[in-house]
């Protein structure tokens, strides 16, 4: 299960490096006057969070087929899962960075198509491999896909907050707030599962805590 630890690994580490980006950006953009913030005339570059997206969505679903170690398939829904994810994405963006009600509906309509489709994989065809996983891991998996519900959830309600009646630095804040919070469930809390996942499937294989101080003390 370690590949899926290391996916894991690097989609917060890739997340860490873009809330970076999105930081500066965000105080370049928004300066402290007389007790508010204004714009500064610099503009807000939310293509960070996109392309951190593009990279992290994939390998999100990636761990979560990994750690679960299908015996048929495996491979197939990952490249299944990864393109919808693609697509969920690149066709969301135009809808983001448009001022047009219409455009952000149309755009955010037509991203809601794969991001169905992955809700669907991830419940009807992930669901049917519960029944092979040890009890423990059930649990665990079921805890997963509710989290991924509830985060990827906020998404789509963050992106609509122009239409659902906030408008100008109120929008801003909203979309921004929304996302930053999903995103902190849905990758190092998300992560966290997969790890606690790995664990329990490797105890179910005959693995103990002390299997792995044996191994680090021969080697020291």
């Amino acid at each position: 299960y370690r590949t899926a630890l290391t996916v894991s690994a690097l989609v917060v580490a890739i997340a860490f490096y873009h809330y970076l980006r999105i930081f500066e950006g965000w105080a370049a953009s928004y300066v402290l006057e007389d007790g508010m913030y204004v714009p500064s005339g610099v503009p807000f570059n939310d293509a960070y969070r996109y392309v951190d997206w593009l990279l992290t969505v994939p390998l999100l679903l990636t761990e979560a087929v990994l750690v679960l170690r299908l015996k048929q398939g495996a491979g197939g829904m990952i490249a299944r899962l990864s393109a919808a994810a693609v697509l969920m994405i690149v066709t969301g963006y135009p809808g983001e960075v448009s001022s047009d009600t219409a455009t952000r509906l149309l755009w955010g309509t037509i991203s809601t198509i794969p991001f169905i489709y992955i809700l669907y994989v991830l419940w009807v065809e992930l669901g049917r491999s519960l029944a092979a996983q040890p009890e423990k891991v059930r649990v665990l998996v079921r805890n997963l896909r509710l989290l991924l519900l509830a985060t990827w959830g906020v998404y789509p309600i963050a992106y609509l907050a122009p239409v659902l009646g906030f408008d100008g630095a109120g929008a801003v804040v909203a979309i921004q707030t929304g996302y930053t919070i999903a995103d902190i469930l849905a990758k190092p809390f998300f992560g966290a599962l997969i790890v606690w996942i790995a664990i329990e499937k490797s105890r179910a294989d005959g693995w103990s805590p002390s299997d792995a101080k044996a191994v680090a003390g021969a080697k020291a």
